[in-house]
């Protein structure tokens, strides 16, 4: 069976009814998950899909270079664009029958006129929010966008992204919105680092540079849960991360896990976030504690 790619809201709200409306009237009607991307699938964004295939009757990767999360111009030019060997990679998983691709363009996901934004105040604030200044409000306002066009019942995000966890669970529940919101644990290559569709920017030197980023995280971690103090450990693995070879931290700090507060100690469920520069790309990760 071909992979169905669907282009504007009409075709997508068509599948969906047809989805449930195929259910038999005796039994429940189906669950619909939705993966949200932005391209350039990786296996990280492969484990996304197969969990949400174990976990609902259909499903719905939605693909979209969303314009208004980046505050660079460049890195949105640069940013890859592989619709083709995405939908290859999606058709190879053998679901075509329970899976579509949705791939709008900024036209139909930003009509003339377009006027509204979706901003989440607390967590999207510090970390990524300070470095890069309205790229959470561009996540909420297309990922609210997404939710509501798929009426979909639950959503699987990874968590290297866990900021960005945080601000679509934090949206989720402030706007009652009825969709389950499921993080996935981060998914790495067999040296340690995280998968992105920006490490394929990497040269090959700085590939080999890359892992220090989330050795240093997990041994800070592994030091903090131990009972080390935050601010000198924290300290040992920023520096650990720029003697390899990374340009610069951006930041590297201790946030509750729930909240994203600022922690001084992990005296509660905590995560240990970084954001590091290499080879001009920006790299992110993070670590239980």
């Amino acid at each position: 069976m071909t992979l169905a790619i669907l282009r504007d809201v009409a075709s997508l709200r068509a599948r969906i009814s047809a989805w449930r409306r195929a259910a038999p009237a005796s039994t429940i009607a189906p669950t619909i998950a939705v993966v949200p991307t932005m391209g350039a699938l990786h296996d990280g964004h492969l484990a996304l899909v197969r969990s949400a295939l174990a976990q609902a009757d259909r499903v719905v990767v939605t693909l979209f270079v969303n314009p208004r999360q980046f505050n660079d111009a460049g890195d949105l030019a640069r940013y890859p664009r592989t619709e083709a060997s995405d939908a290859a990679t999606l058709a190879a998983l053998g679901a075509a029958d329970r899976l579509v691709l949705y791939a709008p363009d900024a036209a139909t996901m930003y009509p003339p006129g377009f006027a509204t934004t979706v901003s989440v105040a607390g967590v999207s604030e510090g970390l990524c929010g300070a470095h890069r200044p309205g790229h959470f409000d561009g996540v909420a306002t297309v990922v609210a966008k997404l939710f509501v066009q798929t009426g979909a019942d639950l959503a699987i995000f990874g968590e290297k992204d866990f900021q960005q966890l945080q601000v679509i669970r934090r949206m989720a529940r402030d706007l009652d919105l009825p969709v389950r919101i499921l993080g996935h644990p981060t998914v790495r290559e067999a040296d340690g680092l995280a998968m992105s569709s920006r490490n394929a920017r990497l040269s090959p030197a700085a590939r080999a540079i890359a892992p220090a980023l989330a050795r240093a995280l997990a041994d800070a971690a592994a030091r903090l849960r131990a009972g080390a103090p935050a601010p000198a450990t924290l300290a040992d693995a920023t520096e650990a991360i720029t003697a390899s070879g990374f340009e610069r931290v951006e930041y590297l700090e201790l946030r509750s896990a729930d909240d994203l507060a600022p922690l001084a100690t992990p005296d509660r469920p905590s995560r240990l976030l970084a954001a590091a520069w290499l080879d001009g790309v920006r790299l992110i990760d993070n670590f239980a504690v």
